[in-house]
């Protein structure tokens, strides 16, 4: 009987520095061990395991495309490999994948056939946020990007802030790095006055910015958040 291949989810890092300033030694061994790699973006990762395995033969490389485009039964198909005996690896744009990421569903597919699923340890923006920010580590939730549309925009924030009031729960979120600054007036406009708010920009880079304090505190300050990766974190008591 075949012994099936496993699945390794691959950290990568959250910006440009060099992956073993953020990512452990045995990520480069597992890399150097696989050809197949769920990725995606194509020239992203190439260019990440070339960065973290300079001879690794660009050549040898299996790349599977896992988008917002990929079709269900098209990454299924991926898992076909697994099935063989080979192992596989998936890699994120940024960080872990799985989390804020399309991996998610190949993740889910391989439980499903049974597959082992291995994950790596490597760094997560919205653990990291919510590890500095000094808000509630006991009692958090994750939800993702919140609506585009100004007045729904609008209804998140204010329903955001009362479940953190009700259940003494700090609310995490992300933006679109170029929707950062329309975000952060939102929060503004809508959050009460006390209600206290983390903008994590640049998590692990030399541009790393964590502060948090309150919303009253944040109109009065001026900071540039135009297209740098933020977690945003609010927390009413």
């Amino acid at each position: 009987m075949t012994e099936f291949g496993k699945i390794y989810l691959i950290p990568t890092t959250l910006g440009d520095n060099e992956p073993l300033e953020v990512l452990p030694l045995s990520i480069k061994k597992i890399i150097e061990d696989l050809d197949y790699f769920i990725v995606e973006n194509e020239k992203s990762a190439r260019r990440f395991i070339k960065k973290i395995s300079p001879k690794k033969s660009q050549e040898s490389l299996e790349i599977l495309l896992l988008d917002k485009y990929t079709k269900e039964h098209e990454s299924s198909a991926y898992l076909d490999i697994c099935l063989s005996g080979i192992s596989l690896g998936i890699i994120s744009e940024a960080g872990v994948p799985a989390i804020a990421d399309p991996g998610a569903s190949i993740v889910k597919q391989a439980h499903q056939l049974k597959l082992q699923v291995v994950p790596l340890v490597g760094p997560s923006s919205i653990l990291m946020a919510m590890m500095a920010s000094g808000l509630n580590g006991q009692n958090f939730a994750f939800n993702g990007y919140l609506p585009i549309d100004k007045n729904e925009r609008k209804l998140a924030i204010k329903h955001l802030e009362s479940l953190s009031k009700k259940n003494n729960q700090s609310q995490i979120f992300i933006e679109t790095p170029y929707r950062n600054e329309k975000m952060f007036a939102s929060l503004l406009g809508v959050l009460k006055p006390m209600t206290q708010l983390c903008v994590a920009m640049d998590i692990s880079l030399k541009t790393e910015y964590i502060k948090t304090m309150s919303v009253e505190y944040w109109k009065n300050q001026s900071i540039n958040l135009h297209k740098r990766p933020t977690v945003f974190i609010i927390h009413r008591s």
